[in-house]
């Protein structure tokens, strides 16, 4: 009966290895004391206005008003003060991560008044900022994103100027055009920067769903294209994903000079099951950039899908030596080690999860993993230990595993 027992849990955490081989992160938020800011706006309406451009004109500028006095908060009392970042920068980040809600609004046809108010946990917006400093691309995202917003106001305020110069009803119509586009532009931005906060919380439908208004309103938004796409991958709908990710290639032809979009797109195909055309993606990646960690990264990937472990170890490791984009760099060790596993190098494996807790304390699997070595060699302490942190973590998996150790002896 117990080697009956014994048997069956080596079947299991052999089937648990396979099933979590290419775990992603999965980080939860502490939630802590907020601050709020409130300001109001008044907007005296043009020719040109209905309440819905006046409430976009609006909305943009006292969203403005209201990330200045929280980027002076967070500068002056928080440790964003250390991370070497501008005030203006701060400004640029925090409109990724926190959004003006509209508390009142009044419309007499033609004046728009708002009260409006932001309010923000400073810990996780500082966590928030300090992951924006880090990512060379989302911080560009928002800046350009402001700069979009800054001069698609300005645009208006010309538009507005140019309307009482009119002579005709040709201009008059023409600057109508060019008005209802700047407002569109406008509403554009306010969609995208909602896709960024709900992306940043993980709240992935309403990210989807607000990047799609983008595209809606901007079918050339490449970057509202992309992360939506990456959305997708995150939530394992590949074939929108991959289409996405296409989409966004043929939009912006620069984007295609950068390796992370055939990265991202060949973890889609991965997922999929195509590993050909993973493979494809994951190499075309590191023709563009040969030490590009993520590439060989997916390439591990694929080949331990392919049950090819020697050529799986290899591409990892030179993940481990590489320069990494997305910042996983926990799970390169980590899939290492469970590959390890696989082919029975217990020892090189416990190495890797060592250094995959020592990345991430927080990463389940790793102490279960690293268990099932600890058991494979007979050290049934350590493995106990380990099986009873990951189910401390709530990993069901750990808790499996550590009852049918105890109910073995």
């Amino acid at each position: 009966m117990a080697e009956a027992k014994g048997d069956n849990m080596r079947y299991f955490m052999k089937i648990f290895i396979f099933a979590v081989l290419n775990i992603f992160l999965f980080a939860g938020l502490s939630h802590a004391e907020k601050v709020t800011f409130v300001k109001e706006y008044t907007y005296q309406a043009s020719e040109l206005d209905s309440k819905a451009s006046s409430r976009t004109i609006s909305l943009e500028m006292v969203k403005r008003l209201l990330l200045e006095e929280l980027g002076t908060y967070l500068i002056s009392e928080t440790e964003v003060k250390d991370f070497k970042l501008t005030k203006d920068q701060v400004k640029t980040y925090s409109a990724g991560i926190v959004g003006a809600e509209i508390i009142e609004d009044k419309w007499d046809g033609k004046t728009y008044w708002l009260k409006a108010k932001v309010s923000a946990d400073p810990k996780e917006v500082s966590k928030s900022l300090k992951k924006i400093k880090d990512d060379q691309f989302k911080g560009k995202e928002l800046e350009e994103t402001r700069k979009k917003a800054e001069e698609l106001t300005k645009e208006v305020e010309r538009l507005n100027k140019e309307l009482a110069k009119a002579t005709n009803k040709q201009q008059s119509k023409k600057i109508e055009q060019e008005y209802k586009s700047a407002i569109q532009g406008l509403t554009a931005v306010e969609w995208f920067e909602k896709g960024l906060r709900y992306d940043i919380d993980k709240a992935y439908n309403n990210a989807i769903e607000a990047y799609t208004n983008v595209i809606a309103l901007d079918s050339n938004h490449a970057i509202a294209c992309f992360n939506r796409g990456r959305v997708f991958l995150d939530k394992s709908q590949y074939d929108r994903a991959i289409e996405d990710f296409s989409r966004t290639i043929s939009i912006d032809n620069t984007i295609s000079k950068f390796p992370f979009i055939y990265y991202v797109r060949g973890m889609a195909y991965m997922g999929k099951g195509q590993y050909d055309m993973a493979f494809k993606d994951c190499n075309k990646a590191i023709d563009i950039a040969w030490n590009y960690a993520d590439a060989y990264y997916c390439l591990g990937n694929v080949y331990s899908k392919e049950s090819q472990y020697d050529k799986a170890i290899e591409n990892f490791s030179r993940a481990i030596k590489g320069v990494s984009i997305s910042g996983f760099y926990y799970a390169y060790y980590y899939n290492r080690g469970t590959t390890y596993v696989i082919i029975g190098h217990y020892d090189k494996a416990i190495d890797d999860f060592n250094k995959t807790i020592s990345l991430n304390p927080n990463f389940a699997y790793a102490y279960s993993n690293r268990g099932i070595a600890y058991y494979q060699l007979g050290n049934i302490d350590r493995a106990i230990s380990d099986f009873q942190k990951a189910c401390d973590m709530e990993d069901k998996t750990g808790c499996k595993l550590l009852q049918m150790i105890l109910e073995k002896q």
